[in-house]
């Protein structure tokens, strides 16, 4: 079994600064982590590998830097690591990420499952990866929970739901997005990290992926970000007093002066 997981070097800090001429996280200087529900992907990936015997590669897109992220899930488990970097990638959005991924992952060969977090935390769209699974025209479920089976070219899994949760089949290939609720990532063991020092990480350029450049960075982007600010901070509200009944007749007497009701 040919598993892939997608994973994204995100800030490790909330004391983010933003580029106001491209509306961009400043990333020069910020320390990085793996984003950390891609760790949950990362996890399932290499228990897959361990109850069906196969292979993972994690794939990044990002600076050369995000080569650190890689060898973090190389010392977890995986097999193989690619970073997807190139100055033609700066500024994707979520479509041009996404059409930038699906490319490294034709690149890359066949594959049975794609693995992603449920979403990035710098961002929050969850987009990519059901926008990868539409690029590579493959079935896709979002917030899985747990996988559940695995025979005959099909996929059995468990997707969260706010009151419950779905038993879904599909077949394979197909992309999975998974939730925090699918397992508890290990801690790399001494001979993974020894493996992850050594281990070459293949680099993939627009060149490489045979990336159509109108499709690519700020120019293939379909979104642009037009501002992006701090919200002010809240003041404090005002108190009513009174008993109930006075207490309803001054909130409603705000509201109508608000304009509200």
């Amino acid at each position: 079994m040919n598993i892939i997981v997608l994973i994204k070097q995100v800030p490790a800090t909330t004391d983010v600064k933003i580029d106001e001429k491209t509306g961009t996280l400043k990333r020069e200087g910020v320390e990085a982590q793996v984003n950390p529900f891609d760790l949950y992907a990362v996890e399932e990936a290499v228990r897959l590998k361990e109850r069906f015997t196969g292979r993972v590669t994690v794939i990044t897109m990002g600076p050369p830097q995000a080569d650190k992220a890689l060898r973090e899930c190389l010392s977890m488990g995986c097999d193989e690591a690619i970073l997807v970097s190139d100055r033609e990638f700066a500024g994707s959005d979520t479509w041009a990420t996404s059409y930038t991924l699906a490319q490294a992952i034709k690149k890359t060969g066949l594959c049975d499952i794609i693995l992603c977090g449920k979403q990035a935390i710098d961002g929050d769209t969850a987009q990519v990866g059901p926008g990868i699974a539409e690029m590579l025209d493959i079935p896709h479920i979002a917030y899985v929970k747990k996988i559940e089976k695995i025979e005959n070219g099909k996929i059995t899994v468990e997707r969260m739901m706010e009151d419950g949760y779905d038993l879904i089949e599909l077949p394979v290939p197909c992309l999975l997005t998974v939730v925090k609720e699918i397992n508890t990532p290990r801690l790399p063991s001494l001979r993974g990290m020894m493996f992850s020092k050594k281990a070459e990480i293949k680099h993939y350029t627009a060149k490489t992926i045979e990336a159509d450049k109108t499709k690519i960075g700020t120019a293939g982007s379909p979104t642009n970000v037009m501002k992006v600010f701090c919200p002010p901070p809240r003041t404090g509200g005002e108190r009513v007093t009174g008993e109930p009944q006075e207490q309803a007749v001054k909130v409603v007497t705000k509201l109508k002066e608000a304009k509200v009701i």
